[in-house]
């Protein structure tokens, strides 16, 4: 390890704003430090790119472009950029300080994980790089190192879009270098022909995802170049050959993200994030919970014929005991050696071929000699042959089942065909995954072993499985509900609304309405009827009955007459009161309540005949009348009264008047 720039840097304020405290990790194109942002007083992560890289000023270029562009990124899911510069030979970038691991420190420290731990970490990862992909953003870089794990549970994408420039770069060998250790996790076009768009994103997170299921990548090989090739010329292989018991939709998944062919693949991550939700919602929680056994699990108590080497007559075939104490069967011929053959050298005792008293003495003559050898090569054919049989009725006879999971029938036949098999279709069936007419899966699945010219029976998809909605309209609840569920789905919310035309208690809608499909299972929402829709009261008081009347009618409402009441200031025969208050909404066709008026109350007169003028009219005025007088002789002699009308003793209206003749 480079330790000479950690020397230098930690402790330095580097460009006037960031006291470096310690390195946090080192990687192909740049060191990362963990410092203090002196301005702002919170802590960023450093990124310096190495002096080498520094000194190619392309590099750079590319490095501070992208670097610009990944800063307009805005979102939870990824590692924020703050600010780019350099400082003296020093380029740097810094960015959000994310305490924790990386994914592949879990991996390291777990192995595989069961695929809810693989969904609960992809999940936000493809998140970040839909939110990339739709600024026009692509990573080109996604692997496990780029993946940071929060302590507090929190997933960043980190490193957005940097991998173009340490890609686009040529002739440097630490470029190369970075390339090299990024090539388990890049696409087939990426090595081609070094282009990159969201799919190349897409399938990096397959590979990314299959070594979370399986605890390695895809492709290894003693040579990156080894690798680059595996990528371009071989499909990924299904996890579930690796981790026995995996979901088949889980196989499928991983097929549809690592297809070579772009178009294969889901358009961006926002797409694959969809399947990953769908495809997990339809996992059962023992499915998701599962990390069964490696594939590839050897019963150490099994013993196992080996040949070794049968092509040379000094080699010997030997039956191993896997796992066997030291001694047994480990490199010796303890066990269930052939006594014909021997790994001692010829002559030796014991040897079985030369030696003394093992071979008559005229096999030292020529003629010996050549039957000797003659026998030799008979032996040495017959092991030979015994071998390439051995190996023929074991692996020799079987090739490997290629997959052609969403092809089409005939595209899955010519392939099969180009791999020297057959195709047979077994039942089809639905499918919310693959597409109507392709293939969901296949006996062998892709990765087993199948006979060679032996048949391969495919799955066909109908397509997603759709029940239509019902019409509910105008039934009551119970029999919508009877009518969802032979139509295998379910009743959701049910609301209450009014309607001028169903009655109460019946359905006035439903949503998704008549007509639609649905998958099993979905809910339907209903609106029942709470009947005709209310009205406003109209104002009924100061009109007469037949006006009132006229307007209860005109907002589908009855009168109703409860009573009279005498009233000062409502005319006899008008309405006083009602009940419910104007503007009160009410049922259509309910009934108002109303009480007439009678007009003012009767009154007593008092009798005042007699009495003087001024005296006569008090009385009358202290009894709610009016007065008025007049004279009856042509001259006022005794300024007495002489007639009252209405006269006293009799009932008048409050308030109207009496009238009075003076004498």
């Amino acid at each position: 390890m480079d330790t000479t720039v950690s020397d230098a840097l930690v402790g330095r304020l580097v460009d006037g704003r960031y006291r470096v405290q310690g390195k946090l990790a080192r990687g192909g194109m740049a060191t990362v430090y963990r410092a203090m942002d002196v301005r702002l007083d919170r802590p960023v992560a450093l990124k310096v790119m190495h002096p080498g890289l520094a000194e190619d000023q392309a590099f750079v270029a590319r490095f501070i472009r992208e670097a610009r562009s990944a800063a307009r990124l805005s979102d939870p899911g990824v590692v924020a950029v703050y600010d780019q510069g350099k400082d003296d030979s020093s380029v740097f970038l810094a960015m959000e300080y994310v305490p924790g691991g990386t994914l592949r420190d879990r991996i390291r420290e777990r192995g595989r994980l069961s695929p809810r731990e693989a969904f609960d970490l992809l999940e936000p990862v493809l998140s970040a790089l839909a939110a990339a992909h739709r600024a026009g953003i692509v990573h080109r870089d996604v692997k496990p190192e780029n993946v940071l794990l929060a302590d507090d549970g929190r997933v960043k994408v980190a490193d957005f879009g940097l991998a173009r420039s340490a890609l686009s770069t040529g002739g440097s060998g630490t470029t190369l270098g970075v390339v090299m250790g990024t090539v388990a996790y890049l696409a087939p076009e990426q090595v081609e022909r070094g282009v990159a768009d969201p799919r190349s994103d897409v399938y990096s997170a397959g590979i990314l995802l299959y070594e979370m299921l399986t605890g390695a990548p895809p492709f290894s090989g003693e040579t990156p170049m080894a690798v680059a090739y595996q990528h371009v010329t071989r499909d990924v292989p299904p996890p579930s050959a690796v981790v026995r018991g995996l979901a088949p939709a889980i196989d499928w998944l991983v097929a549809a993200a690592t297809a070579r062919d772009p178009a294969g693949r889901p358009a961006d991550a926002g797409a694959m994030l969809a399947l990953v939700k769908d495809v997990r919602s339809r996992l059962t929680p023992a499915q998701l919970g599962q990390a069964g056994p490696s594939a590839d699990t050897v019963d150490l108590t099994r013993t196992l014929v080996v040949p070794t080497g049968a092509g040379h007559p000094n080699q010997t075939r030997r039956t191993v005991v896997l796992g066997a104490p030291s001694g047994t069967a480990a490199g010796s011929a303890a066990v269930g050696t052939n006594p014909r053959w021997s790994n001692r050298p010829p002559g030796s005792p014991g040897s079985g071929i030369g030696g003394p008293g093992q071979v008559p003495a005229a096999a030292r003559s020529g003629k010996s000699r050549r039957r000797v050898l003659v026998g030799l090569l008979v032996l040495l054919l017959v092991a030979a042959g015994a071998g390439v049989g051995a190996w023929y009725l074991g692996a020799g006879r079987y090739t490997t089942t290629p997959s052609v999971l969403n092809f089409t029938a005939n595209q899955a036949d010519a392939k099969l065909a180009s791999d020297g098999l057959k195709m047979t279709e077994s039942k089809p069936q639905y499918s919310e995954i693959v597409g109507i007419g392709r293939i969901i899966s296949s006996d062998p699945s892709p990765g087993q072993r199948v006979a060679k010219n032996g048949t391969v029976a495919v799955v066909l998809s109908l397509g997603k499985l759709r029940y239509k909605v019902p019409s509910v309209v105008n039934m009551t609840l119970s029999d919508a509900t009877a009518a969802l569920t032979a139509q295998h789905l379910a009743v959701g919310t049910t609301s209450q609304n009014y309607s001028p035309s169903i009655a109460v208690g019946r359905v006035i809608s439903s949503s998704p309405a008549a007509g639609a499909s649905l998958k099993t299972g979905t809910p339907v929402n209903l609106v029942v009827s709470r009947g005709l829709p209310p009205v406003g009261v109209p104002k009924l008081i100061g009109s007469s009955l037949p006006n009132a009347s006229q307007l209860a009618a005109a907002a589908n409402l009855q009168v109703n007459q409860t009573g009279q009441q005498s009233s000062m200031t409502v005319p006899r025969g008008d309405v006083i009161s009602q009940s419910p208050a104007p503007g009160t909404q009410v049922a259509q066709n309910s009934s108002v309540s109303i009480v007439l008026s009678t007009g003012p109350p009767l009154v007593l007169v008092p009798d005042v005949v007699g009495m003087s003028t001024s005296d006569a009219r008090k009385a009358l005025k202290d009894a709610g009348f009016k007065v008025h007088t007049y004279n009856e002789l042509p001259r006022v002699l005794l300024d007495t009264v002489y007639t009252e009308n209405p006269g006293g003793g009799s009932k008048a209206p409050k308030g109207s008047t009496v009238n009075l003749g003076i004498v």
